[in-house]
């Protein structure tokens, strides 16, 4: 997604070796109109695919999600961090690591809303080491539920995340793939 890519050009920010910080667009302020297109182009890319339910994790993935699940007209879940005391122990639970925090959490998504007849298209802001991915698949075969594919804002190519994934066949969409930061800059792969 050229847009995307060329936002991230212009408003992300290299930190260390391995982080992009996109908060001024993507995980903290929100762009709306681009989340809007994100939602069409992985509408575009899995309109096929009989996607009952969009899935997520809170809070990053939430907006493109929503915009996702807008444009199938389907629900969007996100999976929780920290429970809530609205919460009962009816809930599928995954462990997911965080790079940039440095923590595991506990996720959690209430059992009465996904099922064994739901067909799931799980969206990310970000694919790495495939954390949040695996722990969001975990929940899907918790629930057998089946998953349709994935849909993924901003992947980085030099991690293993996608290996990950290559090696489940599932399909799988990132709208800006990243292949190294070098000298400050983003350097894009090719498709």
């Amino acid at each position: 997604m050229k847009e995307l890519e060329e936002r991230i050009q212009k408003d992300g920010r290299i930190l260390g070796n391995d982080v992009l910080k996109v908060d001024s667009f993507l995980n903290h302020q929100v762009d709306p109109v681009l989340m809007q297109k994100m939602g069409q182009e992985f509408y575009n890319y899995f309109h096929n695919k009989p996607i009952t339910k969009i899935l997520t994790v809170e809070s990053s993935g939430i907006a493109p999600a929503v915009m996702t699940g807008l444009e199938f007209k389907k629900p969007v879940i996100f999976a929780r961090k920290h429970k809530s005391i609205t919460m009962n122990n009816d809930t599928y639970i995954a462990d997911v690591y965080s790079f940039t925090k440095k923590t595991t959490n506990k996720i959690s998504i209430a059992k009465h809303f996904l099922n064994e007849e739901d067909h799931v298209l799980i969206i990310d802001d970000f694919l790495a080491n495939g954390q949040a991915v695996s722990g969001l698949t975990s929940i899907i075969k918790q629930a057998n539920a089946t998953l349709e594919g994935i849909g993924i804002v901003i992947e980085k190519t030099f991690q293993k995340g996608r290996q990950l994934i290559d090696q489940q066949n599932i399909p799988i969409l990132s709208l800006a793939r990243i292949k190294a930061f070098k000298n400050g800059q983003v350097v894009f792969a090719e498709e």
